[in-house]
């Protein structure tokens, strides 16, 4: 397979003749000498360095050193095909420390160009996964690959889907048994969520220490420490003693703040902060009362180890290779997809989108306005020549100083300000994409600085290698913190999203050493429903209800003194203090001054971030108590009736559903996130976020019962499985009559059999509940969609008349955004 270390460093230095053939498998071409070749742009030379059954790979130098533009780059690949009509041809300038790879793509019956950019101090990440796609082993030469098979191999990247299948199959059992041998949590639902959280963990620290990152370079520390953990601990207290000092002080904590018992135990941890080892809400409410025993994590040790980790997330790899991107595909492929429209989108796919969507941004803020030139020589005005870049290549290739400091000096430094919003975040792919897009430019920069001889840019560039030990490390800590904004409706969904970054930021580290501080990100990458909340708050509104819930109830709590609305560092206590006395202005103010005091917890010398965290926490659910209550307003003011099914119980069916005012509960219920409030910073600089990368959920919002009793049935099977660990199997009879049910899932089952199973099902009071609860949900939030101000254009008009139309959530996540 593909060497991904031994790749990347080739290409780092620019050695692409060993490149193709060393690690993609190419062969030496027949002719091997440079060829001076004259086209209709000027004169040019050529050098085969890997040829593959007809392809062939070029380096194309200019005689004046200089990569050509993109008109002459396409005129050249036009020539070049008259020689060879599948063909790779690198344009490297004269100190080769640039180049732009050009190779054409099939689409439509049309060939068009493809170009990357690549340069001296840029990762080579981004373009590896390219690159990926051309590997040839041994066996395929044998074969006489054909030009078709490369043409194939140009197009696509490796799969991860065989791997991933294999390890979430055996993941998927040993979740189930994990799940079994909890204790402590009485809610199946948070049982369920808290399995996810601690697996998370887990398979972090996994990465860690495959990375030699965990106590003096222990790629077994896991393992030794649950030994450990029996012979001197005794049976059980890994979870309860062991893991409870690793996550909370070791982990969570500077070396400082962490007990000698603590250090004994541990070993030597690096303090890496993080909501990840942060106590989780589920910890909190069940506080002393979780236990797992020692076989849970031993049983998961196990399959952990019969896999390879790696953090490298470039396609390509060993069969059994654990990479971060399968986290996301277990997560959108396999965990509620059905019931929340979430869909695994494929690397290739969201790389391109958005490299596409940053490009364009970076573009159109560098180049000067494009005025027409009719309305200038109208206005008497000379014609426009300022300089204009038409893509991200042209613009890397020709940077300058003044440039490099538009991009990325100063408050106004473009790639510092970009803010880039999945709504519909999933397991995060579009954020890795989106990061790894902007890593690719901040390189680029970078490595052209050294060639730029500017003082200001070198005095920048020295300042950041000298205070972080790892200065990729440092570019990806800066996009995750300032950057990425992600929702998503799915708390667990936002937790996995969040480590997926975390794990890319840790790949960049290579030595333990180069490891610093997770960002704090909990308020980047937030839970809720995307689809329902304020998207502008009315300040007059809020205040007005600030001032009518403070005069029903004082408030006792510390003032935060007017000198410390803006010095971060000392906010760390309730914003609500007093509420009657603060404007919604201040609340806002106070809120950004705390949460960037959070994102910037380790450089402020907070060491307890668990405290600010959780201080903030408290406002927001104070100020969405608010908030909830303006949206109430709204939906009563659209005249909108809270519908709850009713069970017919003579009848054992649904009945005519009761009509209700909506309450309060029912706006909680429908977790509305309040953008103007939740990204206050955003909306009052910019008035929204500068691009929004998304795939939304493409599903229709009403009721599937098929679905909703598919996963009650599973939850059932999953206790019956829990009791066989419990109890004495079951009767014959039992066992006869299990068999004679169909399970839900399986696509043939007819309407009758689903009907007798639903029947069967709602037989138990508890599912009875569930299923009223669910159906109750629908009514009222499809009023909302369909008669909201932000949703006009759901409903089509059709000669005069509304045209009625399923709701799909994808047409809501299009207009919302």
């Amino acid at each position: 397979m593909l060497n991904i270390q031994n790749a990347k460093t080739l290409l780092q230095d620019f050695h692409f003749k060993s490149l193709f053939i060393e690690e993609l498998g190419w062969s030496n071409p027949t002719n091997r000498n440079s060829i001076s070749f004259a086209t209709k742009v000027g004169q040019f030379s050529r050098k085969a360095i890997a040829e593959l059954s007809g392809a062939i790979a070029y380096e194309i130098y200019a005689d004046d050193g200089e990569i050509p533009d993109a008109n002459i780059r396409a005129a050249i690949s036009t020539e070049m095909q008259k020689l060879n009509h599948e063909h790779i041809l690198i344009f490297i300038d004269k100190e080769r420390t640039q180049t732009i790879w050009r190779w054409l793509k099939k689409q439509d019956k049309k060939t068009l160009g493809r170009e990357h950019f690549f340069s001296t101090g840029q990762s080579g990440d981004l373009f590896i996964s390219k690159l990926a796609g051309l590997f040839v082993d041994i066996s395929e030469i044998e074969n006489d690959i054909t030009i078709t098979d490369v043409a194939k191999k140009m197009k696509a990247a490796l799969d991860i889907e065989k791997v991933t299948k294999k390890f979430f199959k055996q993941y998927q059992d040993q979740y189930v048994l994990f799940l079994a041998l909890i204790e402590g949590i009485e809610n199946e639902s948070d049982r369920r969520w808290y399995a996810s959280v601690i697996l998370n963990r887990l398979m972090f620290i996994y990465f860690l220490q495959k990375k030699m990152f965990l106590d003096g370079g222990n790629a077994n520390y896991l393992n030794d420490k649950l030994i450990y953990s029996q012979q001197q601990l005794g049976d059980n207290q890994f979870y309860a003693t062991f893991l409870e000092k690793l996550f909370f002080e070791g982990f969570a904590k500077d070396e400082k703040s962490r007990s000698i018992e603590t250090q004994r135990l541990i070993g030597n941890i690096k303090y890496l902060n993080g909501g990840l080892f942060l106590k989780h809400k589920i910890e909190i409410q069940y506080k002393n009362r979780i236990k797992i025993p020692d076989i849970a994590f031993q049983n998961l040790f196990d399959l952990f180890d019969s896999f390879s980790w790696t953090l490298n997330d470039t396609p390509g790899g060993d069969d059994d290779q654990i990479n971060p991107d399968v986290l996301g595909y277990i997560f959108e492929k396999y965990i509620n997809q059905k019931a929340f429209g979430a869909y695994y989108t494929r690397t290739e796919i969201t790389e391109y989108l958005c490299e596409q969507t940053v490009y364009k941004l970076m573009l159109d803020e560098i180049n000067p306005p494009d005025i027409d030139p009719e309305l200038l020589k109208k206005a008497g005005l000379a014609k426009n020549t300022a300089k204009r870049f038409e893509s991200i290549s042209e613009l890397l290739l020709k940077l300058d100083a003044p440039i490099c400091k538009k991009l990325i000096m100063g408050d106004k430094a473009i790639l510092a300000n970009l803010s880039l919003l999945d709504p519909a975040c999933g397991s995060g792919a579009f954020l890795v994409a989106a990061m790894k897009t902007l890593i690719n430019v901040y390189a680029a920069v970078l490595g052209k600085i050294d060639f730029l001889h500017d003082r200001e840019l070198n005095e920048w560039k020295k300042k950041i290698v000298k205070d972080h030990p790892n200065i990729n490390y440092y570019i990806k800590k800066q996009i995750i913190t300032h950057n990425l904004y992600g929702v998503d409706i799915m708390e667990e969904a936002t937790e996995i999203a969040k480590l997926r970054l975390f794990l890319a930021l840790v790949a960049s580290a290579e030595t333990v050493e180069q490891l610093e501080p997770l960002p704090n990100i909990d308020f980047n990458i937030m839970a809720g429903n995307s689809l329902i909340g304020m998207m502008r708050v009315d300040e007059n509104q809020f205040n007005k209800q600030l001032a009518l819930k403070a005069s029903k109830k004082p408030t006792k709590g510390k003032v935060i003194q007017a000198d410390n609305l803006f010095r971060p560092g000392l906010i760390q206590t309730d914003i609500f203090a007093q509420e009657h006395t603060k404007s919604y202005q201040q609340l806002i103010h106070e809120k950004e001054a705390a949460i960037l005091s959070y994102k910037n917890a380790h450089e402020l010398g907070i060491t307890d971030t668990q405290a600010l965290r959780d201080s903030i926490q408290e406002s927001e659910n104070k100020a969405n108590e608010i908030l909830h209550n303006l949206l109430l307003v709204e939906f009563n003011t659209l005249n909108i009736k809270y519908e709850e099914a009713v069970w017919d119980e003579k009848q054992q069916k649904e009945a005519k559903p009761l009509k209700r005012a909506v309450e309060i509960a029912d706006i909680q219920a429908l977790q509305p996130f309040h953008w103007g409030y939740e990204f206050s910073e955003i909306f009052r600089k910019k008035n929204g976020f500068d691009a929004i990368i998304t795939n939304p959920p493409w599903e229709v919002f009403k009721p599937n019962a098929k679905e909703f009793f598919q996963e009650i049935e599973a939850a059932e099977k999953t206790k019956q499985e829990n009791a066989k660990e419990k109890n004495t199997p079951n009767t014959e009879t039992e066992k006869e009559k299990e068999k004679e049910k169909e399970d839900i899932s399986k696509k043939k089952m007819g309407i009758k059999d689903f009907e007798k199973r639903q029947a069967e099902l709602l037989e138990k009071p508890e599912i009875k509940k569930a299923w009223a609860d669910y159906l109750s949900r629908f009514p009222y939030t499809s009023a909302y969609y369909r008669s909201a101000l932000q949703y006009q254009n759901q409903i089509s008009i059709v000669n005069g008349k509304k045209a009625g139309t399923d709701i799909n959530l994808y047409k809501l996540f299009t207009e919302q955004c």
